[in-house]
């Protein structure tokens, strides 16, 4: 192959000439083609955005009551609910449930029974099962 030396090849010409003093003129004759245009000016707060920030602001006035209220129910568990969602449960054991309570709440736990006698009789007496409550 033969040897390539960039020094003693003839040289390409671009095509392109700038002409004479093309960069000292420049920046006078961009100016002059640019057309100055007088832009609007738009304020962002005129009378309509006014209103609507106002109503922007009621309405969230309005639904934080509506929103505490909702989430204030759907949080509240029902008691019965609970109790039979519990009972249900044929995995926990009274101990298991006593672990998951704290002394505190242990000691705050009372059982009321209040048991009239005669809705305690009327009771055994129309329950035909009454001898298996008797034996155990």
């Amino acid at each position: 192959m033969k040897a390539f030396k960039l020094d003693n090849e003839p040289k390409i010409t671009s095509g392109f000439k700038v002409p004479d003093d093309y960069f000292e003129n420049l920046e006078i004759s961009v100016l002059n083609k640019i057309t100055k245009v007088e832009t609007p000016v738009f304020t962002l707060w005129t009378k309509r955005n006014w209103m609507i920030a106002v109503a922007a602001i009621f309405v969230i006035s309005v639904s934080i009551p509506v929103v505490n209220k909702i989430s204030s129910h759907l949080n509240s568990i029902d008691e019965t609910q609970l109790e039979n969602y519990l009972s249900q449960q044929s995995n926990l054991s009274e101990d298991d449930i006593v672990e998951l309570l704290d002394e505190e709440k242990i000691r705050h736990i009372k059982l009321e029974l209040n048991v009239d006698s005669n809705e305690l009789e009327e009771s055994l007496i129309t329950n035909p099962n009454i001898e298996e409550y008797l034996t155990n």
